[in-house]
């Protein structure tokens, strides 16, 4: 029985110092269940703790009032797969912030001030699966580009936003997307919209109960709002011919060229012609006083 209570005394003594080793790492006022786990949700942070342990896996910060993130805040930071800053005050994310989180498979961003998703906001964040943007009140823009290198992402969320549109190639780019959200955003059934309409109706599988119910937009006359299984590719018929300003462009400088290369050619026809009746007149004048 002895060497048994010794075994269970060192135990005992191990596990202790293991527990007091990671109270040691864990940042003042967080907590931490795990080796891995660091828990600052709803400290009421205005900035982000320090001393946060290098091999961090999941980070949780959510319900603070965080308003940035350093743009080097993750690059010591290589084992982070999770990362939750829900519920904070930020307005905007600096660029290559998140280039360098490789191994990121989790980011929930939602319920913050972001105002818009630039062109590579997520770097090349490959393995990326989960992406939560839904209810920022003051988003309103999001580039074509913004989720360009994302070829693992599976679940997009960018429901109660304030996206009047949004460009298909930025959704059609997505080669892994199997799940997107985009109700409750004050959509604009314009020809800007078009396109997307047509991309949800071939992907209407990827959205909540795999159908259009639940998202509307509004008519641009009167400002009405309908469901989008209301509508269809008929709805949208008028923009087919309607032309873009670049197209009006191309138009009339095509026609400006035009009309200049026929004054040019109709010039160089009437000087050909003016110089053959001269030559004429000479050759006939010479023969009359050479018969003479």
């Amino acid at each position: 029985m002895l060497p048994c209570v010794c075994w269970l005394q060192l135990l005992l003594v191990l596990l202790s110092s293991v527990l007091r080793a990671q109270g040691e790492n864990c940042p003042a006022s967080c907590l931490c269940p795990d080796p891995h786990t660091v828990d600052c949700s709803g400290r009421g942070l205005t900035r982000l703790p320090d001393e946060i342990p290098l091999d961090v896996r999941r980070l949780l910060l959510s319900d603070n009032c965080i308003p940035r993130i350093p743009s080097d805040f993750l690059v010591l930071y290589s084992d982070l797969v999770y990362l939750d800053l829900r519920n904070n005050s930020l307005s905007h994310i600096e660029p290559g912030t998140l280039s360098t989180s490789s191994r990121l498979v989790f980011l929930d961003l939602g319920s913050n001030n972001l105002t818009e998703i630039p062109s590579g906001t997520f770097g090349q964040s490959r393995s990326l699966i989960k992406l939560r943007l839904g209810n920022n009140p003051y988003l309103s823009s999001v580039n074509e580009d913004a989720f360009l290198g994302l070829t693992s992402l599976r679940e997009l969320e960018l429901e109660r936003n304030a996206l009047s549109g949004l460009q298909v190639g930025a959704l059609s780019q997505l080669p892994s997307l199997r799940v997107v959200r985009l109700e409750g955003n004050p959509w604009v059934c314009n020809c800007n919209f078009a396109n997307l309409f047509g991309w949800l109706e071939e992907n209407s599988q990827k959205l909540p109960n795999g159908k259009l119910e639940g998202m509307e937009c509004s008519l641009p006359m009167d400002g009405r709002r309908v469901s989008l299984s209301q509508l269809s590719q008929d709805s949208f018929r008028e923009c087919q011919i309607t032309l873009t300003l670049t197209d009006l462009l191309i138009i009339i400088f095509s026609g400006i060229s035009v009309s200049v290369v026929a004054i040019m050619t109709s010039f160089f026809l009437a000087s050909i012609v003016h110089c053959f009746q001269r030559t004429s007149k000479t050759t006939k004048g010479d023969e009359e006083e050479s018969e003479e």
